[in-house]
Formats: C-alpha cells, sequence, structure tokens
C-alpha cells in the first residue's frame, strides 16, 4: 500500500494536490510519502519481529534513499543503517541514526572510511575480502580499538534477478567464497584489534522467489555450526536485504514481509543469534514518484513519441536495466494510448517506456513514474549539463523541498578555470 491517489480527478501524494505542487517547484521532482515510508517500515519490522534472539536490527538499505530527510523518517520510527560508503554513514549520522545502529557493508572500503565508522562507534563492519580484514586489523590497531566485523560470504546462490543486481553468485565481487569463511574467520580472529561476532550474506535486490533467499539461510546455518564447532562465538548473522517490490500492477507482486518472516522463522529457528536485515528498496520504493512534464508529441514512422521534461539522468534505471515503471497521468482523462516515452538527453536509451499502453496524454500535461523511491534520485547526474532534480517530501497535507534543484549555475560554480586560460 502506498499513499498516492487521484482525488477530485488529480493525483495526490497524501493530502498534497500533485499539479499544484508541480506549479511551485517545477519538473521534473521527485515527491516521497513520509507516511509510506513508516507503513512500509512498520509492516517490515512487524514480519521480523522477535525472531532470533528477539531483538532483530532493520538496518535501512541507504543506498536505495540517502535523502536526510527519508533516513531521519525511518530512523525515528526505529531504523539502523547498512551504509556503504563514508558519506553515506554522513548522512546516516545526521540525519539522526545512531551510531550502534548502523552497518559499514562494500567491497571497496578506503582506510579513512574504515577509520570514519571506527570513529563514530558503529555497530559492526561487515568485511568482504580478506585483504580487507588486515586493513581494518591495522586501522583499528592504530587507533587503539577493537571493533566488531561480521564475515561476508559469498554463498554461491543464484538470486534469479537481474545480472547487475545479483550479488550472491560465484562470479560476484562480493563477500568472501564461503569455502573459505572459516579460515577468514580464523585470520580476523587472530588480531587483537577485531572482534568477529558475526557472519552475513546478501545475494541481490528486486528477489520476486523466495527459495534463493531460503536456500543462503540453510548454507549460514551450517556455516554458524561449524564456526561455533571450532570454538568461535557468533552473536549476529546479518541476512541481507533484496525482497522485491511490484513495480507492475500487471504482475504479480512479490512475496509479502509476512511471508519473507515466516520463511526467515523457519530457517533461523534455534539459531540464538541477533539478526540484521537492510531492506532498502522495499522501504523506500513506493513511497516515491517522479513527477514529469510532457513536452510535446512526436510521430515518428512507426511510433507516436511522448517527449518529456524528465529524462535518463533523472532516473536511470530504464535506461540502465531495462526496468519498468508504470506510468499514470496526474489529471486522468480515462483515455488510453499506445507511445515510446522518451527524454530529451542526447542518447538513445533515454527512453522511459516503448509502445506502451498508457493515459492518454498531450503537450503540457503531468505523468507520474510510479515505485520511484528508490534507486532514483539518488543515481541522478548532470548528464547534458542538466538541472539536478530536485527532492520534495510530503506529510499529511505539508510538504517541504528537501533537495533543492541544482542548475546550471551551481555547478559552474563548482569549476575552476586552468590558470593559463584566465587571460
Amino acid at each position: 500500500m502506498n499513499h498516492f491517489d487521484t482525488r477530485s480527478g488529480v493525483l495526490h501524494a497524501e493530502g498534497v494536490d500533485l499539479e499544484q505542487l508541480a506549479a511551485s517547484v517545477g519538473t521534473p521532482v521527485y515527491v516521497y510519502s513520509a507516511a509510506t515510508l513508516e507503513r512500509h517500515y512498520q509492516v517490515f519490522a512487524a514480519a521480523v519481529a522477535g525472531l532470533g534472539d528477539g531483538n532483530p536490527l532493520v538496518a535501512f538499505a541507504a543506498k536505495a534513499n540517502p535523502n536526510l530527510s527519508v533516513l531521519a523518517t525511518l530512523a525515528r520510527c526505529g531504523a539502523g543503517a547498512d551504509v556503504v560508503s563514508a558519506g553515506e554513514l554522513a548522512r546516516a549520522l545526521a540525519a539522526g541514526v545512531p551510531a550502534n545502529r548502523i552497518v559499514f557493508s562494500g567491497v571497496g572500503k578506503q582506510v579513512f572510511e574504515l577509520q570514519a565508522g571506527i570513529d563514530a562507534g558503529i555497530l559492526q563492519f561487515n568485511v568482504e575480502s580478506e585483504a580487507e580484514i588486515e586493513m581494518l586489523a591495522a586501522v583499528a590497531a592504530s587507533a587503539g580499538k577493537q571493533v566488531d566485523i561480521a564475515v561476508r560470504v559469498n554463498p554461491g546462490v543464484d538470486a534469479k534477478t537481474h545480472a547487475k543486481i545479483s550479488t550472491g553468485g560465484d562470479d560476484n565481487k562480493f563477500g568472501i567464497p564461503i569455502a573459505r569463511a572459516e579460515a577468514a574467520f580464523a585470520q580476523a580472529a587472530a588480531h587483537a584489534s577485531l572482534n568477529p561476532v558475526g557472519i552475513a550474506a546478501h545475494i541481490g535486490s528486486q528477489l520476486s522467489d523466495l527459495d534463493p533467499l531460503e536456500e543462503t539461510f540453510g548454507r549460514l546455518g551450517a556455516l554458524m555450526g561449524r564456526l561455533r564447532g571450532l570454538g568461535h562465538i557468533i552473536e549476529r548473522v546479518d541476512l541481507g536485504g533484496g525482497l522485491g517490490v511490484p513495480y507492475r500492477a500487471d504482475l504479480p507482486a512479490p512475496p509479502l514481509p509476512e511471508v519473507y518472516g515466516a520463511m526467515v522463522a523457519r530457517a533461523t529457528k534455534r539459531w540464538d543469534v541477533r539478526l540484521i536485515f537492510e531492506p532498502g528498496r522495499l522501504i523506500a520504493g513506493n513511497a516515491g514518484v517522479l513527477l514529469s512534464r510532457v513536452i510535446l508529441l512526436k510521430q515518428g514512422v512507426a511510433k507516436t513519441f511522448v517527449v518529456v521534461d524528465a529524462a535518463m539522468n533523472d532516473l536511470l534505471r530504464p535506461s540502465m536495466y531495462g526496468a519498468w515503471h508504470d506510468i499514470a497521468a496526474v489529471r486522468p482523462t480515462g483515455e488510453q494510448m499506445t507511445a515510446t516515452v522518451v527524454g530529451p538527453v542526447c542518447e538513445s536509451g533515454d527512453t522511459f517506456a516503448d509502445d506502451r499502453d498508457m493515459p492518454r496524454v498531450t503537450g503540457g500535461d503531468l505523468i507520474a513514474f510510479l515505485t520511484a523511491g528508490a534507486y532514483g534520485a539518488t543515481m541522478a547526474s548532470t548528464y547534458n549539463s542538466r538541472d539536478l532534480v530536485p527532492e520534495v517530501m510530503v506529510s499529511g497535507d505539508r510538504w517541504a523541498v528537501v533537495s533543492a534543484r541544482r542548475v546550471a549555475a551551481d555547478m559552474m560554480a563548482l569549476d575552476t578555470r586552468a590558470p593559463w586560460l584566465e587571460t
């Protein structure tokens, strides 16, 4: 469920008329519903409540949407944060996420990022290679600290999702191959500056089938048993995230959180550990839309093109993954058309939908790309020297710009002329 619906003939975000909002802020613009963020977090948290040792941590994957207002909304609900860079760590802390609810993942953490996590006093690092174990041990020893870590393993499981968001197969860059996990754990335990307390796995994003997850959790359980048999104390297991969201209204929805929670309860029975979850898209995806205005309609030889003011630099997923976003008219007429929706960027890949059956629109009309709250604004760029898309948060009948539009002058102010070009 989300809080975007049509009232009095106009699409609303909670109590805010999106036609009026677009007139005030301009387009393109991302719009987030605070009520949807809160509800999705609460539904997922309820689905996993009481599992493991009874105190699970739901750490929102900040990469999905690192906007400070999004993170702050979730922090007030009790969420932690899964971060993969020093920048995301800084954002999570600034948004009010307590350090003891932050997990630092990522395959290429740099020394300054390890130091930032240590200085902040985060809950744990998920280490992803033997080389990282040595790096972190040295940084922690230099700081005179002992830090908690989990060894992220690559379980060699096919997530059955898009290749570019699959992370648990043998050929993926993430995690330590599970066959080397015991050796990696012993390597970490040999360092006084490291406290290996857990294991972790994350096999991919936008999963619609729970079987690969259950297989992964089975492998983690077996690994935990072997590690405990070797005398290691396992206190935490990070099960990652990845549960999919319904991008297409005409297709079956992915499993609901309560179904996922029941599977986790079955797979982790008697583990006696603190479980950590890293949902991102599941929380934020349906909590946001991208508003765009139709510039014009163009008739090609065989296609009708709807040219809009949003582009691939604002919403990259369709171009990068061939991803589908349902398209809604902000003021629907009930009529339909078949059209190819494109943006102004000088790339053939700047296409949102090809020969799509969609609401009939014409020049000047507003449309909304739905399920755009995750991996939308965070992947945006200024390609073609276009403005950087702004973000708006809605709560009830209130709204606020929570990330301003960056225009060409803002970007040029960051450039400098080489000295020999000043004359």
